[in-house]
């Protein structure tokens, strides 16, 4: 089932040509009409798994995979609430680093700072005594009484004693570059609804593709819209 082909129809007054008749009308598909996940489902766990989208994976070749329908990838993007492919599906390698040249406008810039975060510390325990990726000004510091036992670029430990205070800059530059590829990687991991929910989903969403009786009603797959070159005195 093509998710365009449910879409119920609009009667549009046509405005392609000054000469048309003022009753002249053509037919359009109502791109506003959408349905949603029912909440209970929504926020039910075991109606979902949770799937890593791999290189080069589309939302058709997905469905293909998951339900044995490509037409169903419109399951796939409404159980993620993605309205935009383009900015919310992950994207391939060679179309990551056109977008980020697109964005910033150099490769000098994508290699700029974007924003600095910090860096985690623990204890000699293991405990955690600062979460690390929690963004910060880059002048952030940290001080303790202890000493630092090591340190690298993502982690830091420390033995707290003694009498002397030590102050430490736990922070890690994120450039743009590193940001915009963690940003995509977040977009790979989606949930999909599980097949044998899928039925019941595909009625309710015709359910809701239907119009009502009303002013504008025609048939529960057309309705009309006012003609805006006729107007009241």
């Amino acid at each position: 089932m093509a998710y365009f082909q449910e879409l119920p129809n609009i009667s549009y007054p046509s405005l392609l040509s000054a000469n048309n008749k003022v009753d002249d009308r053509i037919i359009v598909k109502n791109l506003f009409k959408r349905s949603k996940l029912r909440s209970d489902v929504d926020q039910a766990i075991t109606a979902f798994n949770y799937y890593y989208i791999e290189q080069g994976m589309r939302p058709d070749t997905l469905a293909q995979e998951l339900y044995g329908d490509s037409e169903l990838d419109w399951v796939v993007l409404t159980s993620n609430n993605i309205t935009n492919v383009r900015d919310q599906w992950p994207l391939e390698h060679n179309d990551l680093h056109e977008y980020m040249l697109d964005k910033y406008g150099s490769e000098t810039n994508v290699l700029g700072i974007h924003h600095s975060e910090t860096i985690k510390i623990v204890d000699k325990f293991n405990r955690i005594i600062l979460e690390g990726g929690l963004e910060v000004d880059a002048n952030f510091t940290f001080t303790f009484v202890g000493t630092v036992t090591s340190s690298t670029g993502s982690l830091i430990k420390v033995n707290f004693g003694g009498s002397s205070s030590n102050t430490i800059t736990p922070v890690a530059s994120i450039t743009n570059y590193d940001y915009e590829v963690k940003q995509n990687e977040v977009k790979r991991k989606i949930r999909i609804l599980k097949k044998e929910y899928v039925g019941a989903f595909l009625s309710e969403h015709r359910q809701i593709m239907k119009y009502e009786r009303s002013s504008d009603y025609i048939s529960k797959k057309l309705k009309r819209t006012d003609n805006p070159r006729i107007s009241g005195v």
